[in-house]
């Protein structure tokens, strides 16, 4: 049934992206790919006697919202991770049976990526006014609250088992919380910084390569075509079309032989470093929020009630990528969390007693 929902799920969110276009032949391209997921979960239907389709699941309308809220972009995205990892699953199945691989266990990845080369890598065209972002930046957002949230409160429960909860622990986990967000902020920064001077560099050496040798770049990307699967016509076609917009030839050459995405480089070092420190900042508030207005065995237990809330909701927000149930990651981000604070705390309090 997991399989089955998958497929749903993917028809669902490629009918999405179509209805996001105001390109009609890009739309009719994505609606093409959600006829392909309806017709595989119709013979797993057929195959289990399933009379009525399941609706799509929570977590692709999440997707959705996120799409029509940030861009297409990153739907599209997790929609290639998903093709990878049943193209991968099938060709490992067919190695286990003995079956030759013939090409056709990727060929949804294959379309796809083919997909995004002739939008120029931007689908979202039809939301301007929406700022395209990653999937990799909203899942470096759930984990900067979640790094924020278990290191201080490993901290807090620290302190708290040496001193009882007494009113220091709020300063402790005041400090802990402005010196962790100041921390991740600078590493954000010089990591985004750094990666944008890289690419930078690496699509001047292109763009230097195009201008010197443009034939050869286009035979290059003909070639990258043909060994995408389609044929010695259809890569000769996309490439002549390609090649009538010089700026939309070197988007393509960037994204097709560097595997950079140009959008990723709009991204501005300083809005990055302050997310960080604002992600890690809402993390680690929330086992120090009782010592505002009590101290003691009080402060300890209601700091783990809130940091276990907290710990919940992100495992819940990390069952985008992970696709798992919602009760079983929050679940076992609590338990880790919590596991992580009575450590600290039995040390803590270890501590505490000795040097008392």
């Amino acid at each position: 049934m997991a399989a089955l929902q998958v497929e749903i799920d993917s028809s669902y969110l490629y009918e999405c992206v179509a209805r996001a276009q105001e390109n009609p032949e890009l739309a009719e391209y994505y609606r093409q790919m959600a006829e392909f997921e309806r017709f595989h979960a119709q013979k797993m239907m057929d195959h289990w006697n399933i009379t009525t389709p399941p609706s799509p699941s929570f977590r692709a309308k999440m997707w959705n919202k996120i799409g029509q809220k940030f861009g297409y972009d990153v739907v599209v995205s997790q929609l290639l991770k998903t093709e990878k990892s049943i193209g991968y699953a099938a060709g490992q199945s067919k190695k286990a049976a003995g079956i030759q691989l013939d090409g056709r266990e990727n060929i949804h990845t294959v379309i796809l990526q083919s997909i995004q080369s002739m939008s120029g890598g931007n689908v979202s065209s039809v939301e301007k006014r929406h700022r395209t972002v990653g999937g990799n930046a909203i899942r470096a957002a759930i984990l900067g609250a979640n790094d924020g949230l278990v290191s201080n409160l490993s901290l807090v429960m620290g302190v708290a088992g040496a001193t009882q909860g007494s009113g220091d622990v709020l300063v402790v986990g005041m400090a802990g919380l402005l010196a962790g967000s100041i921390s991740m902020a600078m590493g954000e920064w010089i990591s985004v910084k750094g990666a944008q001077e890289m690419y930078e560099r690496q699509m001047e050496l292109e763009a230097e390569e195009l201008e010197a040798h443009p034939e050869e770049e286009l035979r290059e990307l003909e070639l990258l075509f043909k060994s995408k699967g389609f044929s010695p016509e259809v890569a000769q076609k996309m490439v002549a079309e390609i090649a009538e917009d010089p700026e939309k030839l070197k988007d393509v050459l960037i994204r097709e032989e560097l595997n950079i995405d140009p959008d990723e480089m709009k991204d501005s070092a300083w809005v990055a470093a302050i997310s960080s420190f604002v992600l890690f900042s809402i993390g680690a508030i929330f086992p120090v929020m009782p010592y505002f207005w009590t101290e003691g065995f009080s402060a300890i237990i209601q700091g783990g009630v809130f940091s276990a809330l907290g710990l919940f909701l992100i495992g819940s927000a990390l069952t985008l990528f992970t696709g798992k149930s919602i009760w079983f990651s929050g679940f076992r981000q609590v338990i880790f969390g919590l596991a992580a604070a009575a450590v600290t705390y039995g040390v803590g309090h270890w501590l505490g007693v000795q040097l008392s």
